[in-house]
């Protein structure tokens, strides 16, 4: 059971998403590079004289890091790993910082790897570091939540937090290649997969209605993490994400409508203190941004139930408690989304297309948070 997708810049392709049950096609991440320097056999000893780095969190290490050093003993020059303690509070300059000085203690230089093993943290923190490190190396993202799977690890963003601004200091970096391997999923909380679960009803609701009716209608499938399901809704999620930033690799249009969501959803994040995962914030964040597409006539008030009854039967936050909505806006008004003075905020025009919008009013976001505080 394998399934590959390959991204594009400006026509070229540059790395290939590889998705997989296990870690047996591992050294697949390095064909765009053994490519590039006219190496032909990827299974031939010592095939890359290179250094890697696996970079990890205190919870994925102890689960796959063995796994990936077994894969590349015998094929690289040295293995080196850094560990930071998991969670959004280590997504800062500190780890960064902690790292640079790993990676120059072992002379690393341009011609070296990072691997990126984790979720979102982990692969915006080690792609930032492999952006800046030496004015840029390789790394390959090795994703292991379902939000990483499907977001984070695609599109080249990298970066981290700043006085708890979410990735508010970053840079486009591609990786060389991502590798999802679906046997990951099982060491997740039914939460952590739930939160992956609001970015692929995202991809479905800004892109694709068949594919928003196709994952309510595999519901039960999905939350049993059938694995024939999961391949299918994490290829087409894939897809979608792949698609957008293809034609818009530098988010300068259409690549804001992955933002759906997000403002309200990043200003909750920041005032629940992360107590909150990315997916459900940004959960919050998708019914607020429909009630004011509901508002505007875009989406009918029965889609609007719609979407909040799937979000529901995955146990997702559609209320909160707790928070005062103008506090919510007065962050959400330093959200990076803003331009020129105006906030970009995405609505949806009808289910299954999303809209850019620069127009939406003061009222109109009150409106929209009240009516998700309980």
């Amino acid at each position: 059971m394998t399934k590959q997708l390959t991204v594009k810049y400006n026509d070229v392709p540059i790395y290939d998403i590889i998705l997989e049950k296990d870690f047996s096609n591992f050294l697949s991440v390095f064909d765009t590079i053994r490519k590039e320097q006219g190496i032909e056999n990827r299974n031939q000893p010592m095939f890359l004289n290179k250094k890697v780095c696996i970079v990890s969190d205190s919870e994925v290490s102890s689960h796959y890091i063995k796994d990936i050093i077994k894969s590349l003993r015998d094929h690289v020059k040295e293995i080196k790993t850094f560990t930071f303690t998991a969670g959004e509070s280590s997504k800062n300059l500190d780890t960064v910082y902690n790292l640079y000085d790993m990676l120059i203690e072992n002379n690393f230089d341009r011609k070296d790897i990072l691997i990126a093993l984790g979720g979102g943290v982990v692969g915006d923190l080690t792609g930032y570091t492999a952006a800046t490190y030496l004015r840029g190396v390789s790394f390959i993202q090795v994703p292991t939540s379902l939000l990483a799977m499907v977001d984070s690890s695609i599109g080249g963003k990298t970066g981290v937090d700043f006085h708890a601004y979410k990735n508010m200091i970053g840079a486009f970096h591609q990786p060389k290649a991502v590798y999802i391997n679906l046997s990951t999923l099982n060491s997740l909380t039914d939460r952590q997969f739930n939160s992956g679960l609001g970015e692929i009803i995202k991809h479905g609701l800004i892109k694709d209605y068949d594919y928003y009716q196709w994952i309510d209608a595999n519901k039960e499938a999905i939350k049993s993490k059938d694995l024939s399901v999961l391949m299918e809704m994490i290829d087409r999620s894939c897809a979608i994400k792949r698609d957008v930033v293809e034609k818009d690799p530098k988010e300068l249009g259409e690549r804001a409508l992955l933002n759906f969501g997000h403002t309200l959803g990043h200003a909750i994040e920041k005032l629940m203190e992360f107590k909150l995962l990315h997916g459900e914030c940004v959960t919050l964040g998708m019914v607020a941004a429909g009630f004011i597409s509901y508002q505007r006539g875009g989406i009918t008030k029965e889609q609007l139930i719609d979407m909040e009854r799937l979000f529901d039967y995955f146990n997702m936050p559609i209320r909160i408690n707790g928070l005062l909505a103008d506090e919510i806006l007065q962050v959400a008004s330093h959200d990076k989304k803003m331009e020129s003075g105006k906030l970009k905020f995405i609505l949806l025009s009808r289910i299954g297309n999303a809209v850019i919008d620069t127009t939406v009013t003061r009222d109109e976001l009150i409106g929209a948070i009240q009516y998700i505080l309980n």
